[in-house]
């Protein structure tokens, strides 16, 4: 591992309130010092960051690399390349894999595979049930002991009430974080977009926003009676984190994340049929994306995810309602946040919070930040750099990113995993 010097750079460390022009020293892939270099310290490596960011390694708590089962989408090898080039170091994978990742094995397998290929580091989510049936309870203990840092059931809902109860009493015995997806499976039954004006006119089935809000209001009650720590992913309505406010107001150990995408677009970008908007939850109105927008600088909603789902051209070229939900979104996670702070949706630190050290604390992961000590986990970013989304220029071999046209300030120009160059521009 090489002692490196990042001079010149604008270092933002939300966790540790910095955000000052100094250098950066990295020895043996650790974080050593800020601003002065240690005594007897001489850099194998000096990395110039003029008029660029130095960011902790971004941390996505939402992210499918489709391997195993689905290669054909997306392996642990490409997409984690596809990480590391949009300054992510840390990518929490949900348990839906093929084998679902309720064994030992399938989560040693992941962490194996990534560590392999060196780009990024790849945390499981266990599964909550076995094969993801929602009808008996996974080995929890064996999979934390295999490096899950949470539960889940992924998008497949647990109808059984007793058994989610059951479910989150394990979970807490543990100490583990339980992630939910809120939707009531038979109110959202065949729907693939928002139910409202935009699905009457096009003539497709709706999934209403109350499918989600009855599904938090179970959720949180059995939180309340287990004292379970609860996450909920993905939201996608104001309705649903009005109930997430209120409940953390009364004490309930719950938090919220969203992803990227709901905070840009709403129903009306799915006009004309654009199958690269079918995703789900759906993208709903106006008046929930800005809600979403509202509850993120609140902090009721504590993180960012990218929610990727890399699929083949081939899965978004049915009609509409045929073809699979979920898009491309390790690439746009960096560039929108910082664009989020250019809209004053947020301050440019609270933005850069909200993709490194507010996941991580809400998942209790070591990484998001550039304490001194810490793994050397970072990003150096181009402010300034335009670029424009287009298949050409995502790495993920899912090129289905909603985006697709879209012209974006901030490209990342190196990222070190624990003090290890793995992209540079």
């Amino acid at each position: 591992m090489m002692k490196i010097e990042i001079r010149n750079g604008r270092v933002i460390d939300p966790a540790n309130n910095i955000d000052a022009i100094t250098p950066l020293f990295i020895s043996d892939g650790k974080v050593i010092a800020l601003g002065q270099a240690p005594a007897g310290f001489m850099a194998e490596q000096i990395i110039d960051a003029s008029n660029r960011l130095v960011l902790p390694g971004l941390v996505d708590l939402q992210a499918r690399l489709r391997e195993p089962g689905l290669e054909h989408k997306g392996t642990i090898a490409s997409e984690t390349h596809a990480a590391a080039a949009a300054g992510i170091t840390t990518l929490c994978c949900p348990p839906d894999t093929d084998p679902v990742l309720d064994t030992e094995s399938v989560a040693e397998q992941m962490r194996q595979r990534a560590h392999s290929a060196g780009y990024a580091r790849v945390i499981p989510l266990g599964a909550l049930t076995a094969g993801l049936k929602g009808e008996q309870l996974a080995e929890m203990q064996t999979l934390k002991d295999a490096g899950c840092v949470a539960m889940s059931n992924a998008r497949q809902p647990i109808i059984n009430t007793l058994v989610l109860r059951r479910a989150m009493e394990y979970a807490a015995t543990l100490g583990l974080t339980v992630v939910l997806h809120p939707e009531d499976p038979f109110l959202a039954s065949n729907g693939c977009i928002h139910e409202g004006a935009v699905s009457t006119r096009l003539g497709l089935p709706g999934i209403p926003e109350c499918a989600e809000v009855i599904a938090i209001g179970r959720d949180l009650r059995l939180v309340e009676q287990t004292g379970v720590r609860a996450h909920f992913a993905t939201l996608s309505s104001a309705r649903a984190v009005e109930m997430v406010a209120k409940a953390r107001a009364r004490g309930v150990p719950v938090t919220a994340d969203v992803s990227m995408q709901q905070l840009y677009l709403t129903e009306m970008d799915v006009n004309y049929f654009n199958s690269l908007c079918h995703v789900r939850p759906p993208f709903r109105t106006q008046r929930d994306r800005d809600g979403l927008r509202a509850a993120l600088s609140d902090g009721v909603l504590g993180a960012i995810c990218s929610d990727h789902q890399p699929h083949d051209l081939d899965a978004k070229l049915a009609p509409f309602a045929a073809t699979e939900p979920g898009s491309s979104g390790l690439e746009t996670l960096l560039p929108l946040a910082l664009r989020l702070a250019e809209e004053k949706v947020l301050s440019l630190s609270q933005a850069i919070a909200r993709v490194t050290c507010d996941p991580a604390r809400i998942f209790g992961i070591d990484a998001g930040s550039l304490s001194i000590g810490t793994r050397a986990d970072l990003c150096i970013v181009d402010p300034q750099a335009r670029w424009t989304i287009s298949d050409k220029t995502l790495r993920s071999r899912g090129k289905n990113s909603p985006f697709l046209g879209w012209e974006l300030s901030g490209r990342v120009t190196h990222t070190l995993l624990e003090g290890r160059v793995v992209y540079q521009l």
